[in-house]
């Protein structure tokens, strides 16, 4: 363009020179429409050039978009893969740990039925008992604590004061006792004596340790003598270290002056129940 404006006055210059006024304005005008011509093309080039440049700015960012859509669809289908293959593994996991659920209700139930059993056993002691001994005597208490059959049989009833030898009455009842513990080979029979907190000497005696151990000693003789397997008794003695009240009146101190006789199952055998109910579940499973 510039070539051609200095072409355009070079040929003005020439014309001017060689030509009349007259036709000097009319190439002068020829001239003005020219450039007038000229300056508008100019304008409408760099409007196309600012388009152009718009345009390919937009192409740019749709090839991004585009981009970044085909990149966003193939997450998509990355993901639908993964999560398939995550619904597959976590229905399989899920299948498994329902069946874990199914083994460990089975056990549970099972063990259940085993502590259910061993209480109907110890209630149906627990009436024996009742019935065997005829408990209308305050002095004599036949209950269940923890599944556990509890006979507590006041001091008087058992001894005279001071004395670990079984008195005859209480012969009678241990005798009624025995037979109860006779018909459940099973079961143990823990004798334990309680005393109250007075000092006591006596003989070889030296503290009311000797003297509670004693007395169970000797409740398991009488028992032993009634023909109550030997494998089936236990003797202890507790001193005052567990009394039911506070020693502080006589009337307590003869409350806490008691033989218990506690009637349970064998602990070895149950858990040995318990341990073959589990080998039979994990062979089952």
């Amino acid at each position: 363009m510039k070539k051609l404006m200095l072409f355009s006055v070079v040929g003005m210059l020439i014309l001017t020179s060689c030509v009349s006024k007259k036709e000097h304005m009319a190439l002068q005008n020829k001239y003005e429409e020219t450039q007038d011509l000229l300056n508008t093309a100019t304008v409408k080039l760099n409007s196309c050039l600012s388009d152009k440049a718009a345009a390919m700015a937009r192409v740019e960012t749709m090839k991004e978009q585009l981009d970044d859509l085909r990149k966003a669809n193939q997450d998509l289908i990355d993901t639908k893969g993964n999560l398939t293959t995550l619904t597959q593994k976590g229905a399989e996991n899920l299948e498994k740990s329902l069946e874990s659920l199914k083994e460990k209700d089975l056990k549970i139930s099972r063990l259940q039925d085993a502590l259910n059993k061993k209480d109907s056993v110890t209630l149906a002691i627990v009436s024996s008992l009742k019935k065997a001994v005829g408990i209308n005597d305050p002095d004599i208490e036949v209950n269940v604590e923890k599944g556990v059959v509890f006979i507590s049989i006041a001091d008087k009833l058992l001894f005279k004061s001071g004395s670990y030898n079984v008195t005859s009455k209480a012969q009678e009842v241990l005798a009624k006792v025995a037979k109860v513990i006779n018909s459940k080979p099973n079961f143990e029979a823990m004798v334990e004596a309680h005393t109250d907190n007075v000092p006591y000497q006596k003989g070889v005696l030296l503290d009311n340790w000797d003297l509670s151990v004693k007395r169970a000693t000797s409740v398991v003789r009488v028992l032993e003598s009634l023909e109550v397997n030997p494998q089936q008794l236990v003797a202890a003695g507790r001193s005052y270290h567990v009394p039911l009240v506070e020693n502080d009146t006589a009337e307590n101190r003869a409350k806490n002056r008691r033989t218990r006789i506690v009637v349970m199952p064998k602990i070895d055998q149950f858990y040995e129940m318990i341990e073959e109910e589990m080998k039979n579940l994990s062979a089952e499973g």
